[in-house]
């Protein structure tokens, strides 16, 4: 029989790897790819630079991933064309605080026809989805900034705008940062009270004084990259004893349980045993008086809640959000955490 124009048709709405689902994991300073079939194995991963909508546009953010899809897909296989890769794109982005961002980012996605249907979410939710069983639960981000996101089996979410102070936030590595230079620069020149950290910054950049180190960071002598170098000290003198340092240290606590709070609180799981995914470097980094901290008031407020260090990419939880899309048997999800799973110890 030869060949019809309807399986002409159909060869250009049919994806190349049915039911299957290309997930991005993309936050500032790095953009993980992951294209995944029906039954959850990984045919072709890659890995890029951060992902940076809000400085170049949504359409441009979305174009830079272009070499990174054709390298999944290539590792699959496969090459990039007119016939749409897989059936779902799920897609957690950085920088996707608001829902007109996320619209955005979704058509610039649909318009190079990687699937048949997107789906675009904050990374908060990846993280989310990489830390639990079951798409219910909430998880909170302390990286560079911080973020908190609820998800319900249903579809229902709690989220924050997180585009900053202006949104209330406060907290992650670059504000933690910024707090350790304020707190050494008016324990210098007597505003404020004594600290370890006048001394273990200035020593830490190489000068001689607080008052050397504002000058080499305002004038740039010190680069604006080397800021965050300051969050691990400021870690470092509160595991110390050092008040001042402390006390930083237990509002950012403060403020990562509050945010997990107020999601449970929203989505009625304050009184039910709900997971909390704790990520981002902030929190993986283990830091004692944090971590414990953390645990206590979380405890205090939510004693039902269950907290968890997440140790999978988050890009998993993107991959798993597709398949939920997808309506994909649970055998799927597991082979797909098994990719990922860390080798036996010898």
């Amino acid at each position: 029989m030869g060949v019809t124009m309807v399986d002409e048709v159909d060869k250009l709405v049919r994806p190349l790897v049915p039911g299957g689902v290309l997930a991005f994991d993309a936050g500032n300073s790095k953009t993980d790819v992951a294209l995944v079939s029906a039954e959850g194995t990984v045919l072709g991963t890659a890995r890029g630079g951060g992902f940076e909508p809000h400085i170049i546009g949504a359409a441009a953010a979305v174009d830079g991933l272009v070499p990174l899809v054709a390298a999944a897909a290539a590792e699959a296989g496969l090459a990039v064309g007119d016939v749409p890769l897989v059936q779902q794109i799920s897609a957690c982005l950085a920088n996707a605080d608001l829902p007109i961002e996320e619209e955005r980012l979704a058509e610039a996605f649909e318009s190079h026809g990687w699937a048949t249907s997107v789906h675009v979410a904050n990374d908060t939710f990846a993280l989310l989805r990489a830390g639990v069983d079951e798409p219910r639960g909430v998880a909170v981000v302390c990286g560079a900034g911080i973020n908190c996101a609820g998800l319900l089996p249903d579809g229902r979410t709690a989220r924050f705008p997180a585009v900053g102070r202006i949104s209330g936030d406060w907290g992650g590595g670059q504000q933690l940062a910024d707090e350790a230079f304020w707190a050494a620069a008016r324990a210098d020149d007597g505003r404020g009270p004594a600290t370890a950290l006048a001394t273990v910054l200035p020593a830490h950049y190489g000068v001689e004084s607080m008052p050397a180190l504002i000058e080499a960071l305002h004038l740039g002598d010190i680069p604006v990259s080397r800021r965050l170098e300051a969050t691990p000290l400021l870690f470092q003198v509160a595991a110390g004893g050092d008040p001042v340092a402390t006390a930083v240290v237990h509002r950012q606590a403060e403020e990562i349980v509050a945010m997990a709070v107020v999601a449970m609180t929203r989505l009625d799981m304050l009184s039910e045993p709900t997971n909390v995914v704790l990520g981002g470097g902030v929190l993986t980094a283990g830091h004692p008086l944090l971590m414990e901290t953390v645990l206590r008031l979380l405890a205090a407020a939510a004693p039902k809640a269950v907290a968890r260090v997440i140790d999978v990419p988050p890009v998993v939880g993107a991959a798993l959000l597709g398949l939920d899309h997808t309506n994909a048997p649970p055998t799927a999800h597991h082979t797909l955490r098994a990719s990922y799973a860390p080798p036996p110890a010898a």
